[in-house]
């Protein structure tokens, strides 16, 4: 039979990350340990990592909720070939980040406990998976900073969140980075965190166009459908939709989304919206829609980054940049066997993993 557990760990940052949301200096893992009473020794690690201000599980009982589903999930006796359809009958969609770390623990275990999820040319350490370099949001010379150092570890797609400083200075650090480098050289991304009001927001696209951008995600606030499919419908800078998904669980209400809005790309990160099978619907949905999709995390710890990253090297398009660089913001994440090399992502599989400690937080 199997049995879940789960685990801690406050991950700290290197430097405050600083969001539209304001700055944040730690973030909570959740670690969900499966096991197989048949193979004790064997451990399938999944990370629930709910993030403040944007996950709907980002609450005050998120362990309380946990515990009870630890508890649920050991009454109900399954067996060690259980479908992750089954398991995931126990949590509600309102629950997208433990979702998405029971899935991944069935998954890890099911795959022989060895943090290896698919069968891969990534997960086999064969080919790394092309990933865009983050600007945080700060202060200018800050930003400055971090886009020297992104183009000299050689990123061909940056991504800079903007609408922390004001306009004009963010145009100009734009206007810096392409001095530098050209729309054949690297592909520049932004990212507006909903800052854009519905009545400014085709203004400052129109700027914005002349960086020949490869796309803007969320430039306004989500939950304004009828203003965002006009700005897709105008704006001559390609809309991606990120915040816009979060808690759109219904399969019609998805379709309907789409539909009305009509972005260019939608941007999924399984832990906002419900975990792997979750993004896959919407990617599905998208693609019948002729919509494009990239897959992101969230500031995850490195065990849900590996996770998301095996599921791009099976599904996501080939040679596009992923938004999946962020496990070297903590200075206590869990060592793992990834790297990041050219603006690339990278798994050995023959490396070694850290473990949650388990008995220190049950």
């Amino acid at each position: 039979m199997l049995q879940l557990r789960y685990s801690q760990r406050v991950l700290r940052f290197n430097f405050p990350a600083r969001t539209s949301r304001g700055a944040l200096t730690e973030h909570v893992a959740w670690y969900l340990h499966l096991t197989d009473s048949q193979q004790p020794h064997l451990v399938g690690l999944g990370e629930a990592a709910p993030l403040a201000g944007l996950s709907p599980d980002y609450r005050p009982d998120f362990e309380a909720h946990l515990a009870a589903l630890c508890t649920a999930f050991n009454r109900a006796q399954f067996k060690a070939d259980v479908g992750v359809e089954d398991v995931l009958a126990l949590i509600g969609p309102e629950w997208p980040a433990l979702r998405f770390g029971l899935e991944t623990a069935l998954l890890d275990l099911h795959h022989g406990a060895q943090r290896q999820l698919f069968d891969n040319p990534f997960s086999r350490g064969e080919a790394g998976v092309p990933i865009n370099g983050l600007v945080w949001m700060g202060d200018a010379s800050f930003m400055r900073e971090q886009i020297r150092k992104k183009l000299e570890e050689g990123y061909s797609c940056l991504k800079l969140k903007i609408g922390s400083l004001d306009f004009a200075t963010e145009l100009q650090l734009l206007a810096e980075i392409r001095a530098e480098a050209g729309p054949a050289e690297l592909t520049l991304r932004v990212d507006a965190n909903g800052a854009f009001s519905s009545t400014e927001a085709l203004s400052k696209l129109e700027q914005l166009a002349r960086f020949q951008l490869h796309s803007i995600e969320q430039p306004l606030a989500a939950g304004q459908w009828a203003a965002m499919a006009e700005v897709c419908r105008h704006s001559p800078v390609p809309v991606a939709l990120d915040e816009e998904l979060i808690g759109v669980t219904d399969p019609g209400l998805q379709e309907a989304l789409l539909e009305e809005i009509a972005p260019a790309y939608i941007i999924l990160k399984p832990t906002l919206v419900g975990g792997m099978a979750a993004a896959a619907t919407w990617w599905q949905l998208a693609e019948d829609w002729g919509i494009s999709w990239w897959l992101t995390s969230a500031l995850e710890s490195n065990t849900a980054l590996n996770a998301i990253s095996q599921l791009a090297g099976e599904y996501a398009l080939p040679n596009f940049p992923q938004g999946l660089g962020t496990g070297q913001l903590y200075h206590n994440n869990l060592a793992a066997p990834l790297r990041i090399e050219a603006g690339q992502l990278h798994y050995d599989p023959r490396g070694s993993w850290e473990l949650p400690m388990l008995e220190q937080y049950v």
